[in-house]
């Protein structure tokens, strides 16, 4: 066979592997004339790279990078690499500390990318020799040791505040200053200088490139508490304020600690989804069937498969036949039948049938791995979400720092006083101190994150609840999502002169032999309608029509309609039944007796009960509802039509979930994905709210950032309607923060407030903050 590049289709070779002038993949020459169904992933994959590729000169690189604590940190490190001449593109994740950058290799490198990051203040990790468990426990590591300093700064802090508010005296003097001042001096010290070191380092890295941000903020604020308290015993004054900077820094370590517990999860997602593939395979060599590791296969070996067993990569039919479960891949709600030169992809179940398979593609070339990287991509290319806070504090500490500057200048200029002066001006930069800014988000999330767990709905971070802020589709996967995920029998037609009970005994005797989930949904009737099977006897399976067998001297099958119409058996009074359960997309079984039809069952997916009710609230309140599915055209349609879902988009692939999604977010929209399997994993993570049915996979409620822990449709109208309504608490909470600053910065300039009702009024502040972020808790979730 002769492989060529669809980009350049002079390069021809007798083996697979990659184009020599662009590095895409190697097809078939034979594809390039005629595109057959069962290669569109592969072609949709190479889609994805050529879109991903641009021009030729251009590179794209990941790199871990070191020492980011905050969301300040993704934005100082974008900004340093896309001032690097020739970067065309430049995207930090926070919760994979990844970068992905694409470069012009005519005009810069990897080396000068790398000096960017190190000259902003970060290191530059390779990410070659550790995989995603090594890396995963790192992280959990690195949150081990936040939680750590959150602990003890709160501690500290807290033996501060009791010390200070108590005024609780030692009665013992050192240099004439009581030592319980002392001590809440040292506390304070330890604190905001020892554990809250992240926020004056990053201050300081953000001074150089002339930008400011909550680190600025919480490190101005802290050190002029502590330093304005520090001047007041060395100016003989007894009122201190050590527990203001010290208490503000506790908190907000604490915030982020609450924010480092939750993140990780991506890299657990990648990690899984590596584990699903097979792990040995079984070769046939040299005339001999021997067990290998999964590493060690080749293109164009032959692989036997035997029924239970995951299919080791992806590959081609040579003989045999069965069906194979690709649900986990396609979405596909019935297993599909495979017979010779049929398409099979690694990780997919061999139901049932054994067969001898060639292997087309390994490695990094199989579906699997395609749909790993696209996970992978999506997670490291998604934008970081932009703090409100930070734009409110990039133009509001210029304006605090200049206010207080100004202050004492002023006031020195009027009284030449300086102690006047210095606490007229310190009394600005405390009362602008960012308690309230600081607090206005994280308890928002803490109580909107603590209500959806109550509810069942597990919101994963802070990022989530503000992704859910606008959404305006919300696109389903149809199966284990919008339905049950398993096949049932809906309808039981019998031809005239057969019972019912006989009908459906037969079947489920004559199934009775197969593992197929059809011939489950068949067993699970009988049983639910305490018939026992019809013994059988010369069982046979006709791998992908149906299967036969001897009851009563008389041979019996159940099978395909297709099956039936092979053997010219009428369909008599049948029919019209038979296409009526056609057009509503339902899987007909045939049950043959003798040479006569006697009935049809009908099997499909059925909806979730309460599936349609969270329909109708979603476009209640707005909302465009979609349905996406692996499945085809026809029975996506009726289901569609069930429920009264605006949209469908049927038969797709994995890669098409995702580019479907990206389709509408070029249009404007804000995409919100419902899904539950394997191969809704790279959807969830394009979305800008990817929400996982706990029922479903683990990649998939890893991938998630909300997981429905009952997985009930109606859930996702409740975990829109919190993550929106935390949202705007959010935003309340910072325009009152906001709203008391500019209404309190001017008084204290004045001399109106002194540095103690200047941390009183801050405190107050911050539990007016606390307070309506807790009205979230008290407001009813209406659904219905």
């Amino acid at each position: 066979m002769k492989y060529t590049c669809p980009m350049h289709p002079e390069i021809v070779q007798d083996h697979p592997g990659r184009c020599p002038k662009c590095g895409m993949d190697l097809v078939p020459a034979e594809q390039m004339k005629k595109k057959d169904a069962q290669t569109m992933p592969h072609d949709m994959a190479m889609d994805h790279a050529k879109s991903a590729m641009g021009p030729l000169t251009v590179k794209k690189i990941t790199f871990g990078i070191g020492g980011m604590h905050c969301a300040s940190c993704v934005l100082l490190n974008e900004q340093a690499i896309k001032e690097v001449k020739g970067v065309q593109d430049a995207s930090v994740n926070f919760a994979l500390r990844q970068a992905s950058v694409s470069f012009d290799e005519a005009v810069t490198n990897e080396k000068a990318i790398h000096e960017a990051v190190t000259n902003a203040g970060y290191r530059v990790e390779d990410m070659g020799g550790m995989d995603h468990s090594m890396r995963h426990a790192n992280e959990k590591k690195e949150v081990e040791g936040i939680k750590r300093t959150a602990v003890w700064a709160i501690v500290l802090a807290g033996i501060t505040a009791i010390l200070a508010m108590a005024n609780i005296r030692f009665g013992i003097s050192v240099a004439g200053i009581d030592a319980s001042v002392i001590t809440q001096m040292v506390l304070s010290a330890i604190v905001i200088f020892g554990f809250g070191r992240e926020f004056h380092i990053g201050m300081i890295r953000n001074l150089r490139r002339l930008r400011a941000d909550m680190d600025t903020l919480v490190s101005i604020g802290t050190i002029a508490a502590f330093a304005w308290s520090v001047y007041g015993l060395a100016a003989g004054r007894m009122d201190s304020y050590f527990e203001t900077g010290a208490v503000v820094t506790a908190l907000i370590l604490l915030g982020r600690y609450f924010e480092a517990k939750s993140r990780g999860a991506a890299g657990e997602a990648v990690e899984k989804l590596m584990q699903l593939g097979a792990k040995s395979a079984q070769v046939l060599r040299d005339g001999k069937e021997r067990e290998i590791p999964i590493a060690d296969v080749v293109v164009g070996d032959i692989l036997r498969i035997r029924p239970g067993e995951k299919i080791p990569v992806d590959g081609e039919v040579v003989s045999g036949g069965t069906s194979i479960d690709e649900s986990m891949l396609t979405g596909e709600s019935m297993p599909v039948g495979k017979g010779v030169h049929d398409a099979v992809f690694g990780a997919t179940l061999n139901v049932s049938g054994s067969f001898d398979m060639k292997a087309t593609k390994i490695g990094s070339e199989t579906m699997l791995a395609q749909i790993v990287q696209m996970v992978s991509d999506a997670q490291t290319q998604k934008a970081p979400i932009e703090r409100l806070a930070d734009k409110i504090s990039s133009v509001f500490v210029p304006i605090v720092l200049t206010l207080a500057a100004a202050t004492f200048v002023i006031w020195f200029f009027v009284t030449h006083n300086i102690a006047e002066s210095v606490t007229s001006a310190v009394a600005v930069l405390v009362v602008a101190c960012p308690c309230a800014l600081g607090l206005a988000t994280p308890t928002a999330i803490m109580v909107g994150t603590g209500e959806g767990a109550r509810r069942g709905v597990l919101i994963k971070n802070g990022s989530s609840l503000e992704k859910g802020k606008k959404i305006d589709v919300v696109i389903f996967d149809k199966t284990g999502t919008l339905t049950e995920g398993k096949p049932e029998v809906t309808d039981i037609i019998v031809a005239s002169g057969i019972a019912e009970e006989h009908l459906l005994a037969l079947a489920a005797g004559v199934e009775s032999f197969s593992e197929h989930p059809l011939a489950r949904a068949v067993m699970d009737e009988a049983k639910k309608k305490h018939l026992a099977p019809l013994a059988i006897s010369g069982f046979s399976n006709i791998a992908g029509k149906g299967i036969e067998g001897i009851a009563g001297g008389k041979r019996v099958a159940v099978g395909s309609i297709h099956f039936i119409l092979e053997q010219n058996i009428p369909l008599g009074s049948l029919e019209k039944d038979i296409t009526r359960l056609q057009s509503e997309a339902k899987t007909i079984l045939a049950i043959i007796e003798g040479e006569d039809l006697i009935g049809v069952l009908a099997v499909a997916d059925a909806v979730k009960s309460d599936a349609a009710a969270a329909i109708k609230a979603l476009k209640r309140i707005g909302i465009k509802t979609m349905m996406i599915t692996g499945d085809n055209e026809a029975t996506a349609q009726a289901v569609a039509r069930t429920l009264d879902i605006d949209d469908v988009i049927a038969h797709v692939m994995p890669q098409d979930k995702a580019l479907e999604i990206k389709k509408l977010q070029a249009q404007g929209s804000k995409v919100a994905f419902v899904g539950d399997g394997i191969n809704d994993a790279p959807a969830l993570v394009q979305a800008d709210l990817g929400i996982a049915m706990g029922t479903g996979t683990d990649i998939a409620i890893e991938a998630g950032d909300i997981v429905l822990v009952k997985g009930s449709p109606m859930k996702v109208v409740e975990a829109i309607t919190l993550s929106q309504r935390t949202f705007r608490t959010i935003r309340q909470n910072l325009f009152w923060a906001f709203f008391y600053n500019v209404a309190a910065i001017p008084l204290a300039a004045l001399g109106f407030l002194n540095p103690m009702i200047a941390a009183t009024a801050m405190a107050a502040s911050s539990v007016s903050v606390v307070g309506n972020s807790l009205r979230i808790r008290h407001k009813k979730i209406v659904t219905t």
